[in-house]
This record gives structure tokens, sequence and C-alpha cells, in this order.
């Protein structure tokens, strides 16, 4: 893959967004690209955090699993997302498994050089933490939903938050980009796949959401913001 194409595939995500052509140049000499075949996992919960990874293609699921063995689904993520957030600026551990659900290319960047390319570089540090900053608001956001709103108002505002990276199904729906079970989508708000089933049901008696023939989601977002705002 070119410089100018990983340039150009990094600059999609918000962490690099303002950053010049100049000031990407560095970051896009210590980036590598790798292919995952489905089934495979990235990392496992407590290696020590090495990489940052950006989607090109694909889908990874970030899970724990508990002393029984039953499985925390931290988050469900597609093209153009990365992961961990917080491993450019902490010297942890990986803080859940990354397991590849379907064939994906990934660009990563080793964390030891982005730190060595932050001390000569502070511009990018500033621009970096802007956009981390943003990061903390939406964290904070989905923490209040989780204490003041009832289950059914999570699901809704959880729907919103999966279709701001949607497409565009026509004048009123959007579909969303990653095909989620309703286990997975209990598990990303510590719900139960009972309860998610009947919020959905009660979403498509009030045409507010449906499924397509490829098994998307589709969802009417200004019905659905009706619903808890």
């Amino acid at each position: 893959m070119s410089p100018d194409t990983i340039r150009e595939l990094l600059q999609r995500f918000p962490i690099f967004k303002d950053l010049t052509k100049e000031e990407m140049n560095p970051i896009v000499n210590i980036a590598n690209t790798r292919f995952f075949p489905q089934g495979t996992h990235i990392f496992m919960h407590g290696d020590p955090l090495t990489n940052v990874y950006f989607i090109q293609k694909g889908r990874i699921k970030i899970y724990r699993t508990d002393l029984q063995g039953k499985e925390q689904l931290i988050n469900m993520l597609g093209t153009n997302e990365m992961f961990p957030h917080q491993g450019f600026f902490r010297k942890d551990n990986y803080p859940g498994h990354a397991e590849v659900m379907e064939d994906s290319i990934l660009i990563y960047v080793p964390i030891k050089l982005f730190e060595e390319l932050l001390f000569t570089h502070p511009e990018i540090s500033v621009k970096l933490f802007r956009v981390l900053g943003d990061k903390i608001v939406e964290l904070q956001n989905r923490l209040e939903e989780k204490m003041l709103h009832s289950t059914y108002e999570q699901i809704v505002m959880l729907l919103l938050r999966l279709a701001k990276d949607g497409k565009k199904h026509d004048e009123t729906f959007t579909r969303l980009n990653l095909q989620l079970t309703n286990r997975e989508l209990a598990n990303m708000i510590g719900s139960s796949r009972e309860t998610v089933s009947r919020t959905l049901t009660q979403l498509k008696k009030k045409d507010l959401v449906s499924v397509n023939d490829g098994g998307y989601l589709v969802i009417d977002i200004m019905g659905l913001h009706k619903e808890i705002f």
C-alpha cells in the first residue's frame, strides 16, 4: 500500500482529521498494514499494549470474559474505527480480547514509535489531545445514559449512536453499518437479549426500525429522537 493511500485512509479517522499532509508524513512512515482472517485474535486481554489499530475493512469484536467464562461485549467495531482509544497515551495492557468477526485489513501504528514522534512534533500532540477531549465527552454522555435513562431509552440511544456511522437508506431511514445480534446489542449496554428483543419488536410496530434483506437494521433517526427527546 502506497504512503499516499495510507495517509488518505488514516485521515478518515477523527484522531488524525485535523492534521496537515506534512504533519501526517511521519505518522505514515511508521504505519503498517496487515490482513487478519475471520476467527483469529489480534490480541488478548492483558497482553502488553504495543499497537493501535485502524480498521480499513472488516469487523472486530472487543470483549472480556468473567471468571465463569461468560462473555461481556465491550464494543463491535467496523470500517473506519480505531482501537484501543487509550492506546497512544497509556502504558498499559490491552483492555479486552479483540476477535476478527470477518476478514479484515488493519493499519497499525506501534505505540513506542508514536511516542518518540510526539516528542519531536509537539504541534501534533496538541491537535490529538483536542480530539481525545471530544472522546472523553462522548464517554461521559454514555455514562449519563446508563444512569439517567430507562433500558428502553438506552437501547434507542444505542441505535442512534450506531446510526451516526450508518448509510442513508432513503429520505427517512438510515441503515446501520454492522450486523448485530440482539445478544450483541444487549451486551453493549449491559442488558439482556430478551429486553432488546422486546424493545426492537415495539420499535418495529411503530415503524421506527426494520431489518432489510441483508440482515441489517434500518432505523428512522428522527422518529427515534422523538422517543426520548
